[in-house]
């Protein structure tokens, strides 16, 4: 029997997929095999020993000490690509609300009285203050094209846009579903040189926090639109405040409301909806739930973000499952532990990623707990289970 923890709400349709037999979900439980959350910050929190894996329903994982859990041996899953459609859909809506001066048309609206009896013709009169452009034949600058930003890539394209692409470290996937009428920059400042648009899809980290900052202004296309629904740190607001106030940029859209542009007129925020919806929820629920799964039954790993890639089907009597810091001469000195306790190896799955690495091991005899811990001895080894 597992025991998994929630820290915020899950959908039930993700929860669901744990068999009742060999799965507990319990809110308040003390010794956890698995955690689940979405927004919880685990930064200070105390987890206990007992602690596998934490499967982050949504694609960041900021609010996850995951270096930390790298030294602990905890498997950290994200669910990329769940919630790609909703981030898109709202990242269009927000070029459309900008171009079209929507929200202050929409708030115009919202004060006029309505017993007012020249309504009609205050209206028609007032109009032009609302004038907007078309996305049509504007160019969309796309940095970053994961699932999210190939999306939004393609989704622009089929709107009639000219759209600019930038990703140093784009997928082989990300290349096969991005449509070849996308044009592909050499550099960022190529993308801000020529985008009338220019939406950010890039994950936060020390090499893209303010990758649009105060020098990015004097490159940046006169006028262009900044879109952030990806991390607020992936722009300098100081500097997209200068951008807005002296007209180098016409509008900023983020999904980060900030004290620095809350009350800018031209800047439009959103209460952090990218994945709100639905469907995200539930993509994410389900998708997170399946890969938590198949760690704890079965050791395979997929969508970690500390830990590599491992899908092996089952054979012989016991499977061993380590994981352990990606130094040399670490399968050899597995190898001699099992083969002493006269273990035969039916097979073995072994990958890495950066420091750190995960070996799968079918064995045709059951093991002992002295394996465990003569395993557990060797230097490097940060956790063991056998299944």
């Amino acid at each position: 029997m597992f025991t998994v923890k929630t820290l915020n709400a899950i959908s039930k349709l993700g929860l669901g997929r744990f068999p009742a037999a060999q799965y507990a979900i319990d809110d308040s439980a003390a010794a956890p095999d698995a955690l689940l959350l979405r927004s919880a910050d685990l930064h200070k929190a105390e987890l206990p020993t007992s602690i596998r894996a934490i499967g982050r329903a949504g694609a960041g994982v900021n609010n996850i000490p995951v270096e930390a859990m790298s030294k602990r041996g905890i498997v950290v899953f994200n669910t990329p690509g769940a919630n790609a459609n909703a981030v898109k859909e709202l990242v269009i809506a927000g070029m459309l609300m900008s171009v079209r001066n929507l929200a202050e048309a929409n708030q115009f609206v919202r004060v006029l009285d309505a017993n007012r009896a020249d309504l009609d013709a205050h209206v028609e009169a007032s109009k032009k203050n609302f004038v907007g452009g078309e996305l049509a034949g504007k160019t969309l600058g796309v940095i970053g094209l994961g699932a999210i930003g190939v999306k939004v890539a393609n989704a622009a394209h089929a709107l009639g846009m000219r759209v600019l692409g930038f990703d140093p470290h784009m997928t082989v996937e990300g290349a096969w579903s991005l449509s070849s009428d996308v044009g592909k920059a050499g550099s960022v400042t190529e993308l801000y040189q020529n985008a009338d648009f220019v939406s950010f899809h890039v994950p936060l980290m020390a090499a893209t926090k303010g990758l649009f900052n105060e020098s990015s202004l004097a490159v940046v296309k006169k006028g262009a639109t900044l879109l952030n629904f990806s991390r607020e740190a992936i722009v300098d607001e100081a500097a997209v405040r200068i951008g807005l106030d002296s007209g180098a940029l016409s509008r900023y859209v983020s999904d980060f409301p900030s004290h620095a542009l809350l009350n800018h007129p031209k800047a439009l925020s959103f209460p952090h909806l990218g994945a709100s919806t639905l469907e995200a929820e539930e993509n994410c629920a389900v998708m997170v739930v399946d890969q938590v799964r198949a760690f704890l039954e079965n050791g395979n790993i997929s969508n970690s973000v500390n830990f590599p890639s491992v899908q092996l089907s089952r054979a012989g009597n016991a499977r061993v499952c380590v994981i352990n810091r990606n130094v040399p001469n670490m399968i050899g000195q597995l190898s001699n532990v099992l083969g002493a306790a006269s273990l035969n190896i039916v097979q073995m799955q072994n990958a890495s990623k950066g420091d750190y690495a995960y070996n799968v091991v079918d064995v045709e005899q059951s093991v002992d707990a002295k394996v465990i811990a003569q395993i557990e001895a060797i230097e490097g080894i940060l956790a063991v289970r056998v299944l």
